[in-house]
């Protein structure tokens, strides 16, 4: 691994890192044996734009919407499809939380352990309308 800079270091030069992550490009950076990546939300943002989700709408006889997600266990009825597809919004948020808060438990999931881009791409949406527009 290239240009791994040593935690030690990185400590003494606090600001002067935090800056040149922010305005300039991500760090990686060596504790003992751990390593990790600094990076800003900017960049971060960009390594998951292309993690959006696909849903499937059915058109119920009753004239309700179910919707799904693609290799999610997400699914709500509504009223219409613009409508299942804000509650689709609101139902991974909350996922995305939990997946969170219980981190190493879905993480460590083998079926769920692919759901962590997309969880990350939920949670830093500045808002309810930026999950919506994930959904495709």
């Amino acid at each position: 691994m290239q240009g791994v800079l040593n935690a030690t270091d990185v400590r003494k030069e606090w600001e002067r890192f935090i800056d040149n992550v922010v305005h300039g490009m991500p760090k990686v950076v060596k504790r003992n044996r751990d390593y990790f990546v600094s990076m800003s939300l900017t960049h971060i943002l960009e390594l998951l734009k292309e993690y959006s989700f696909k849903a499937e709408y059915l058109k119920e006889d009753d004239g309700t919407v179910t919707a799904t997600l693609d290799n999610f266990d997400l699914v709500v009825n509504s009223n219409d499809e613009t409508s299942a597809r804000r509650a689709l919004a609101e139902e991974l948020v909350e996922y995305a939380q939990e997946y969170f808060n219980e981190y190493q438990f879905y993480y460590n999931s083998p079926n769920r352990q692919h759901h962590f881009p997309y969880i990350m791409a939920v949670l830093l949406q500045d808002d309810l309308d930026g999950v919506i527009n994930l959904i495709a």
